[in-house]
Formats: structure tokens, sequence, C-alpha cells
């Protein structure tokens, strides 16, 4: 194995971003539970999405899925693991689609708009306080649905999709529209900048406790995030599909990460090592991103939708490693005279 910090030019490395990484090309061998996984499981998620990767080498390689191959195989044969970014522990959190109640009317339980995205609203727009203090939005027909929470709505922003259970019966299924251009804060780590809690006491669950216990403070707490998420409305025909994520297709549960495309190529297939509690061992697929994963060892693993996937993934913020899978001829061209 051989380690290079590479400050030049491929065709293949499309931002800048990539510039002052380093870059490690591993071996199977070199992945801690390898062998122990699932691979069909991941190369069935992988197929979901492999027609939208760019590239001569992607388009090739998806057609051998397509074969349904044997799995383990197909990943050793065609790919090899590239560490990028590995000299500090990468950080695993994780993600789910929120369940909301909610109703198509406005009424004294349903008040909280959940909006499309304005026709006005290009580039850098007015801050989430702005938009809710203001009231900009209401009385344009931009409400796609209202919902009882506004802490659980917040929530809905920071997942970027979910479902709403209507009360006329049924459902209806959001998913991210645009935002209002603000760069996302988060307001757990206001918490622990104003020394309510300590960093491990954080979750989802932590911070819609207190801010329902404060609403005063609550409120100026939300406010701490001026990135404000719109939505749009998304086919539901089987509830039982995941959400769209970042390629517009439906994402699976333990099986697909969100991830920060200036490193990573959304649809390739990523492993990951997440320690702490629950460690995961497992080879996942890159179908989404999220305005806080940053950075090359940044990962949000996708648990499901409902109370449950949020209790598991609200709890997550642990240390590890991940390595994307490339295409042989991809990776080599990263690492010169591998």
């Amino acid at each position: 194995m051989r380690r290079w910090v590479f400050a030049f030019a491929l065709a293949l490395v499309t931002n800048a971003a990539m510039a002052n990484e380093s870059v490690e090309l591993l071996g199977f061998d070199d992945l801690d539970g390898w062998a122990a996984d699932d691979h069909a499981a991941a190369l069935s998620v992988f197929r979901n999405t492999c027609m939208d990767l760019d590239g001569s080498d992607w388009e090739a390689l998806c057609a051998v899925a397509e074969t349904a191959p044997d799995a383990r195989t197909f990943f050793e044969l065609f790919f090899r693991p590239v560490l990028i970014g590995g000299e500090d522990p990468a950080l695993f959190t994780g993600y789910f689609e929120p369940e909301l109640e909610g109703s198509r009317t406005r009424t004294s339980r349903f008040r909280y708009p959940v909006f499309r995205l304005p026709p006005e609203v290009t580039g850098r727009w007015l801050s989430r306080e702005q938009i809710e203090e203001s009231r900009v939005l209401e009385g344009r027909g931009l409400e796609i649905a209202w919902v009882d929470d506004s802490v659980e709505l917040f929530f809905l922003q920071i997942q970027g999709s979910g479902r709403i259970r209507l009360a006329e019966g049924g459902f209806v299924r959001v998913g991210y529209g645009g935002r209002n251009g603000h760069e996302y804060r988060s307001v757990g780590q206001e918490l622990v900048r104003r020394g309510v809690y300590q960093p491990h006491q954080v979750s989802a669950q932590v911070i819609q406790s207190w801010v329902r216990r404060n609403p005063t403070a609550g409120r100026d707490l939300l406010h701490h995030n001026p990135s404000y998420v719109f939505f749009r409305e998304v086919d539901i025909s089987d509830p039982n599909l995941g959400p769209f994520g970042a390629m517009n297709r439906s994402i699976t549960p333990h099986r697909t990460i969100a991830v920060d495309p200036d490193f990573t190529p959304l649809g390739a297939p990523v492993w990951i090592e997440k320690d702490g509690n629950g460690p995961i061992r497992r080879l996942m697929i890159a179908q989404d991103t999220g305005g806080a994963i940053q950075g090359a060892q940044r990962a949000d693993i996708f648990f499901g939708y409902g109370d449950d996937a949020g209790s598991a993934a609200g709890v997550i913020r642990d240390p590890g490693r991940m390595m994307v899978l490339l295409p042989i001829e991809r990776a080599h061209q990263l690492i010169p005279d591998a």
C-alpha cells in the first residue's frame, strides 16, 4: 500500500476540494468484516442507481451488475477500495424519514405549513427567522400541507424528506425542493456552546425535548439555524419504498448513505467501518447528500422511516473510517505508479 498527497489535476478529479487530501489504495483484506457482509444486498442497491453514474467504466460495470453476478466476486474483481483523507477518524451520523401528522387543510390543530419553493427564491434569500416572523409565504398557495408540531417540522427540514399521515386518510410524501441559500448551523452544537449539554448528551430527541420545555428559548434556538428548506410533493404509490435521495431514486434503509459528492461519487459503493455503540461493518451505496455532510470522511446512514428509525438514527455520532470502491483503473489513476 502507498499513501500520497496529490496536488495535481486529473480529469477524474472535478473539484478543488480533493487537491490536498491524502489517498490510500487498499486491498479487500484490509477491510474489517468484509467477508461477513451480505454483498448481494449491496449489489441490489447499487443496481438501483448505477445507470446514473458518469463514465464509460461505470456504464460497463452497471451492465455487468445487471447480469446478476456473484456479488462478492463482482466487487472484488472490478473495484479497489480507496481511503481518502484518512488521517483523522470519520464521523458517522444517522438520518431517517420522519412521519408527521398533518392535513391538506389548515385547522386549529394543523397550523404549521409545509411550503413549496417560492419562485422568487434564487441564491441567498431571507433567513429562517425572517421567513417565520414576517409570514411572507402565507396565503400564496405554496402550502403542500399543514402539520401539528413546529419542532417536528424543523427536523423534517433537516432530514430533507418525509411523509405526512393525513387526517383525511392516506399519506403525502415530501422531498427536498430547494433552500433559502443560508448555510446550515447545528442547533445541537449551539446547545453545547451555551453550556446546556455536553457533546455526548446531544441527540435529536434531546433537542426536541428541550425546545418543547423551553418554548421561547427554544424558538430562539431553532432560529440559530438560518437555513430553511422547501419541499416538493413526491409520488407515494408504493409506501414501502424509501424516499428519493439526491439521485432522484428511492433510497434503502441500512444500505444508503449520504456523502459529500466533492469526494465520493454519487452512486459509488462505500465500505464503512463505524465504531462506537452498535458498530457497523457494511457495504453501503452513496445515494444521497446533506447540508451538514461535508468532507471526505463524513457520512450519514439512512435508517428508514418512522419513530423507531428516528430513535436509532438520532443517537449515532461515531468515529471510524470509510473507503469508496472505485473502478480499478480509476482508483489507480489517483495514485501515481501504484
